[in-house]
């Protein structure tokens, strides 16, 4: 007669891994299999090129005029070692500039640590956010594509552009649990040296096990619409569910020379 798995109810809400139980001093045999799997699928998200053709084919089909740009990280292994480089541009010199403020909104899709997120979420996410974008009656800036990219390259496309706000979704860092997991962060303003603070982000879009397409385009449309209230994203912006809740900014701290220095 079999035992009762204890875990087993509690594993069909979630996908972390619990209890695996043990076999001797080790891991039973399966469950090392699905770890080396889960860390294979993993590596193959980072290394693999994501497919900008079809994706391309895919936003022009909405109606979308689309650019491609890359960093400055000449292939894979340079922007696994240089992070500085994937937050530059290689050049803009085919991308059109704008007048700053020209659009409401500009859509930077990049493909960062895991190209196959874009490939699955990237399509359906942005016809959920150009719905709403729409329905706000805000403009939509040309989209870009960015290769070798991480957030910061956003910066340098979304001033270019002459965007009031940039959106850059990104692949996020698979996991051994989840390997095409899509990240939005939004930045008011856009333009190169903005830091991480400036930032909002709304991260593990990845239906049907994370944050759904219209579940991510209702928030990051909230954030939209707050920073454009206050005139500023990061930390400072908060989404509450309803409306984006704005803090204002803080009253200045006024210290003696003494205490500044320390």
């Amino acid at each position: 007669m079999s035992t009762p798995d204890f875990w087993s109810p509690l594993r069909s809400t979630t996908q972390a891994r619990i209890g695996l139980g043990r076999a001797g001093d080790a891991l039973p045999t399966r469950d090392v299999l699905e770890l080396r799997s889960a860390h294979a699928v993993a590596r193959d998200a980072v290394h693999l090129p994501y497919d900008a053709d079809r994706l391309e084919t895919g936003l022009a089909e909405l109606g979308l005029d689309v650019h491609r740009v890359r960093s400055r990280a000449a292939d894979r292994a340079t922007y696994l070692r240089r992070p500085d480089l994937g937050r530059q541009p290689d050049t803009l010199d085919h991308v059109p500039s704008a007048p700053a403020h020209t659009y409401d909104v500009g859509l930077l899709l990049a493909d960062g640590l895991s190209a196959r997120a874009l490939d699955d979420h990237a399509l359906p996410l942005v016809r959920a956010v150009l719905t709403r974008l729409t329905d706000a009656g805000l403009g939509l800036a040309p989209v870009v594509l960015a290769e070798q990219a991480r957030v910061g390259l956003g910066d340098h496309v979304g001033h270019h552009l002459g965007v009031t706000t940039l959106v850059v979704v990104v692949g996020e860092r698979p996991g051994l649990s989840v390997a095409s997991s899509l990240g939005l962060y939004l930045t008011h303003d856009p333009r190169p040296g903005r830091r991480d603070s400036e930032r909002n982000c709304v991260s593990n879009v990845h239906p049907p096990d994370g944050l759904g397409y219209d579940a991510a385009a209702d928030v990051l449309l909230r954030l939209v619409l707050g920073a454009r209230e206050l005139g500023a994203s990061g930390v400072r912006l908060k989404d509450g569910g309803g409306v984006a809740e704005v803090t204002p900014a803080p009253e200045p701290v006024h210290r003696s020379e003494t205490s500044a220095t320390a």
